[in-house]
C-alpha cells in the first residue's frame, strides 16, 4: 500500500512539475513574442521614416539633374515596395532594395557640385542620417530580443509548448549588401553633412 501511494505521490509531483514549466514557458514565450513585436515597431517607424524623406530627396536631386531618370524609377519602386510589404521578412528585403537605391542616388549627386552645396540637400542629409542611425539602433535591439525568442523556442522542450502556441522563427534583420561591413563614406563638398551609407553593389 505504501509502494502505492508513493508511486502516486510521485506521479503527482511530476504532474504538478510538468504545470508549473509549461505555465512559466507559456508566459515566457508570450512575453519574448511581445518583445519582439514591440522591437519590430520600433524598427518599421525608423524605416518608415526614411521612406518618408525619399521624396524630398528626390525631388531635390531631380531639380538639378532631371535627366537621371532611371535611377529616379529605381528609388520610387524601391520605395514603393517597402510601404506596402506586409511581412517584417518582406519589410527587410525591401529596406535592403531601398538603401541601395539611396546609395545610388547619392552616388550621382557627386557630378553636381551646385546641389551638394545648398541648403534644401544639407539639411535633408542631416535628416537621412539621422534616421539612418536610429534604424541602426532600433535594428541591433530588435536582432537581439530575436535572438533570444528564437533560442528559446527551439531548446527542448520548450520547442513542444511553441509549437502547440503556432509560434515560428523570427526573421533577423540582417543587411544583405557586401559592403556593409566597410560602409564607404560619401562626402558632399562644401556641405556641413556627411552620411556613411550603405552603397548598392549592382
Amino acid at each position: 500500500m505504501k509502494a502505492v501511494l508513493g508511486v502516486i505521490a510521485f506521479v503527482l509531483l511530476l504532474v504538478i512539475a510538468a504545470g508549473i514549466y509549461y505555465y512559466n514557458t507559456y508566459n515566457k514565450l508570450v512575453r519574448l513574442q511581445e518583445e519582439v513585436q514591440k522591437a519590430w515597431s520600433n524598427v518599421d517607424v525608423q524605416l518608415k521614416r526614411r521612406a518618408n524623406l525619399i521624396p524630398n530627396l528626390v525631388n531635390t536631386v531631380k531639380g538639378y539633374a532631371q535627366h537621371e531618370k532611371g535611377i529616379f524609377e529605381y528609388v520610387a519602386k524601391a520605395r514603393s515596395q517597402l510601404i506596402n510589404a506586409k511581412t517584417p521578412q518582406d519589410e527587410i528585403q525591401a529596406s535592403n532594395r531601398l538603401e541601395g537605391a539611396i546609395g545610388r542616388l547619392l552616388m550621382i549627386v557627386e557630378r553636381y557640385p551646385e546641389l551638394k552645396a545648398s541648403e534644401e540637400f544639407t539639411r535633408l542629409m542631416d535628416n537621412l542620417e539621422g534616421t539612418e542611425n536610429r534604424i541602426a539602433v532600433a535594428r541591433q535591439r530588435y536582432n537581439n530580443i530575436v535572438a533570444q525568442y528564437n533560442a528559446t523556442i527551439k531548446s527542448v522542450p520548450a520547442n513542444i509548448i511553441a509549437k502547440k502556441m503556432g509560434l515560428r522563427l523570427a526573421p533577423y534583420f540582417t543587411i544583405t549588401n557586401r559592403q556593409e561591413k566597410q560602409p564607404p563614406k560619401v562626402n558632399f563638398g562644401n556641405s556641413t553633412s556627411s552620411l556613411e551609407i550603405r552603397l548598392c553593389a549592382a
